[in-house]
């Protein structure tokens, strides 16, 4: 099919000139038009062109793509950094240098009973004010032992989901032998000190650090561990926190482009107007990243925070960024996220030596937290290609959005696996996608069916693409969601990178 004349104009502008502006192209065309109409008219068509595009006050700067060479690890580095997140344990170091700031920040030792006494009412507040309803949380890490109680409770668990993270985005191919990085919303350094660690165990890539904070508490506790953690002239740079509010315009000290940016556990907890500024807090650092740059954010497993964040990141396709991962476009669609429930769950970590104490009391549980589940979603600007699966519209299997016309019969689908484990023992229950869904999808294994041939529904990892055959269509009224029932009889396959052909090939159903 030939191009309009307005995506020829683009082309033809585009390969005389790396970086031009939409309201530069207006005076040319044939009917009159905005910046914005202009934009919407081609933005599904960046990828395809290798353009990217950012909005720049009130008007569109479009530019030409050129990917840095992805830093792959060898076969050392992948034995080293599986061999850490098997051993599930934060570094010994690290773990150390904790213990020690507690010491110093409170004049006694960190496992002085009255110590551990006032760490424990501190972890108790923080959380009862998460579970508060959205609109009446306050969450404040900011001073004394709110901050000791971050420490002691959360750190260890962020760390290694940041690690847990880092290593998916080195398999994606988005590290870079050098790289620029901004942590936006640093705390006491989880991100920071993650990303030394990790790079530590690199024979040839670097990084250079800058991070974000407005708490001087939290400050304090990240130039301590820093300094105590990361090695001086080693592989990565960790600047001191630059100290700013998210919510007001990033400070002129930062570099003018990141390789990645990262906002770690910090959108849910941006609160004080009616008005939702996240999206302006995401498209605003947006605006600093590289052509090829991606931008992180991780927020809690739990529904409701995760559901909020799958629909932002949803609302930004129409704004130049584009979700990378964990979403494979598998129909070349975007989705629009409804009551995504999406997570990913690793390994719990070993507990800590100031975790095995604070539990020394009549409730324990409630002072380890061990477990490594988290939503996350990689962004890039529109324009950036994107490798994987795509199905040809009239593949053979079914679409999502066309479940109900195949109520009560058996189809093929081929489908993302979206969750870790919802269900229990006796029925085992995943959320899945193909991009096209309007409400809920969630593939559903009762355990007496559980057979060598459906096994790959269980072990898959998140985001893992899955062919499955035979399936039985079932739509659950009680939470308006369709159920895809996997028998004994289903057959269900990952599928790698030699099927992405035969995906493309698939014939009508």
């Amino acid at each position: 099919m030939a191009d309009s004349p307005l995506i020829s104009t683009i082309k033809y502008v585009a390969g005389t000139r790396p970086v031009f502006r939409l309201s530069e192209i207006i005076p040319y065309l044939d009917s009159p038009a905005t910046v914005g109409e202009v934009y919407r008219t081609i933005a599904p068509e960046l990828p395809r062109l290798g353009l990217s595009a950012r909005e720049r006050g009130g008007d569109v700067e479009i530019s030409r793509i050129v990917l840095s060479p992805p830093y792959r690890l060898n076969s050392g580095e992948l034995e080293r950094t599986e061999a850490f997140l098997a051993a599930r344990e934060l570094p010994t170091v690290l773990a150390g240098a904790i213990g020690q700031y507690i010491t110093k920040k409170v004049g006694k030792p960190w496992d002085d009973p009255v110590i551990l006494d006032r760490l424990r009412k501190a972890i108790v507040a923080q959380k009862d004010d998460y579970w508060r309803p959205q609109q009446k949380r306050a969450i404040r890490y900011t001073k004394g032992y709110s901050v000791l109680g971050y420490l002691a409770y959360h750190f260890p668990v962020y760390f290694m989901q940041t690690e847990h993270l880092l290593a998916r985005l080195a398999r994606e191919g988005l590290l870079k032998k050098s790289m620029t990085i901004l942590d936006a919303g640093t705390g006491p350094g989880v991100v920071p000190l993650a990303i030394a660690d990790f790079w530590s165990r690199l024979d040839g890539a670097t990084a250079t650090v800058y991070s974000l904070e407005q708490s001087e508490e939290h400050i304090e506790a990240f130039l301590n561990l820093r300094d105590t953690f990361v090695p001086r002239g080693g592989a990565v740079s960790v600047k001191p926190p630059v100290k700013a509010d998210l919510r007001g315009p990033l400070p002129r000290t930062l570099p003018e482009r990141f390789d990645l940016i990262i906002l770690s556990n910090v959108l849910n907890e941006l609160s004080g107007s009616e008005e939702d500024i996240r999206p302006e807090v995401v498209l605003r650092l947006a605006e600093r990243l590289s052509p090829d740059g991606a931008l992180v954010i991780i927020e809690p497993a739990d529904e409701e925070n995760s559901t909020r964040m799958r629909t932002l990141v949803a609302g930004l396709g129409s704004r130049g960024l584009v979700v990378h991962s964990p979403c494979p476009a598998l129909r070349g669609i975007a989705c629009t996220a409804p009551r995504c429930w999406s997570f990913d769950v690793a390994p719990g970590i070993r507990i800590t030596r100031l975790m095995e104490a604070l539990a020394r009391c009549e409730e324990p549980y409630r002072y380890i937290n061990t477990d490594i589940k988290y939503s996350f979603a990689v962004l890039r600007r529109a324009g950036v290609p994107r490798p994987g699966y795509r199905l040809s519209p009239d593949a053979k299997a079914v679409r999502l959005s066309k479940l109900h016309l195949h109520e009560g019969k058996r189809v093929n689908a081929v489908i993302a696996k979206m969750s870790g484990e919802l269900g229990d023992a006796k029925n085992h229950l995943f959320k899945v996608c193909d991009g096209t869904a309007k409400v809920p999808v969630y593939a559903v294994l009762p355990a007496y069916h559980r057979t060598p041939g459906n096994e790959a529904l269980m072990t898959a990892g998140y985001g893992s693409v899955l062919d499955m055959r035979g399936v039985l269509v079932r739509y659950n009224k009680a939470h308006n969601a369709w159920n895809l029932l996997v028998s004994r009889n289903t057959v269900v396959r990952v599928m790698g990178d030699e099927d992405i052909s035969t995906c493309r090939d698939l014939q009508e159903l």
